[in-house]
């Protein structure tokens, strides 16, 4: 069964168009990766989905239900966690969930939420007042408002942006068991990392459109298997390696090359035009192509 179905969706700011047409099918139980860099709509498209903004075109169902037409039912199935720290300074921790849980009509709901509180190291702080926490503690919370009224499909927006390492395990821990139990995961973020290890699939948006779609092994493998990265002591990259690279030398390390490797036979030519050019190799290591490859590919105008 498809969990999210987002159809043609378009969104425009004035001039600016957020949103160009995005297309994506999300089935039960996935744990999906929508990455992009800033400004790519991946927020715009959130929000659509949660029924906080229309689209301008296009459609999005959850469990087959309008986001827009039926937006109750389609909102019972979905559970927001904000990129934004947003909390009412008046309650505890405690009271907040009730409350949360008081939205979608749920009574009696204090078994689950100490077990999501538990799940989440927060149940030290049940009766401690919102505007007394931190701001991994506040982030916390805002996990467990998501996951109060135990949704099918959880989307987290920047889950673990500016906390610590504690909060980031303690998080992909009860996640993961979640989507083992057959909920469905949407996730946002900057820590690549995080997507390759979570994720099974991801989309990745390039202004307001969708340039790259598919399971993280199919991805990995399309970009070539490794790639060699040199760190060289004297000259610089001959023109006839230059297709090579992955990514242009970043500042702070302008002797660093990237280079995308078929095969491992490919080195040898590599170094020998290296060597007939001059260059002088201080490092060089062969390393597995990854998520952050596949991204700078991809967003520095390239294609699979």
């Amino acid at each position: 069964m498809t969990a999210i179905q987002i159809s043609n969706v378009e969104k425009r700011y004035k001039s600016l168009q957020a949103l160009g047409g995005v297309s994506l099918s999300i089935e039960e139980g996935e744990f999906f990766g929508l990455l992009g860099p800033n400004g790519a709509g991946k927020t715009t498209l959130i929000s659509i989905v949660a029924g906080l903004i229309r689209p301008d075109a296009g459609k999005v169902t959850i469990h087959g239900h309008d986001v827009s037409g039926d937006f109750r039912a389609a909102r019972k199935m979905l559970g927001v966690v904000p990129q934004e720290l947003v909390f009412d300074p008046f309650f505890t921790v405690r009271e907040t969930l009730r409350l949360q849980s008081g939205y979608f009509g749920l009574a009696n709901n204090d078994a689950w939420i100490d077990e999501v509180m538990h799940n989440l190291d927060l149940s030290n702080k049940a009766d401690t007042n919102m505007r007394a926490l931190s701001g991994g503690m506040k982030r916390r919370v805002l996990v467990a408002q998501a996951l109060v009224h135990k949704p099918p499909v959880i989307v987290l927006d920047e889950p673990t942006a500016g906390v610590d390492v504690e909060l980031r395990q303690t998080l992909w821990k009860f996640i993961s068991r979640l989507n083992r139990e057959g909920h469905t995961v949407v996730l946002t973020t900057h820590y690549l990392e995080e997507a390759q290890a979570m994720c099974k699939r991801v989309a990745m948006l390039k202004s307001g459109k969708v340039v790259a779609l598919d399971t993280m092994a199919a991805l990995i493998r399309r970009i070539s298997g490794s790639q060699l990265v040199l760190h060289m002591q004297q000259g610089t990259l001959p023109e006839a390696l230059r297709p090579l690279l992955i990514h242009p030398p970043e500042a702070d390390q302008p002797n660093k090359y990237s280079l995308r490797i078929n095969d491992y036979a490919e080195v040898e030519t590599i170094l020998a035009g290296l060597r007939q050019a001059g260059v002088v190799i201080d490092e060089m290591q062969l390393q597995q192509a990854d998520l952050e490859d596949i991204f700078l590919q991809i967003m520095d105008g390239g294609s699979l």
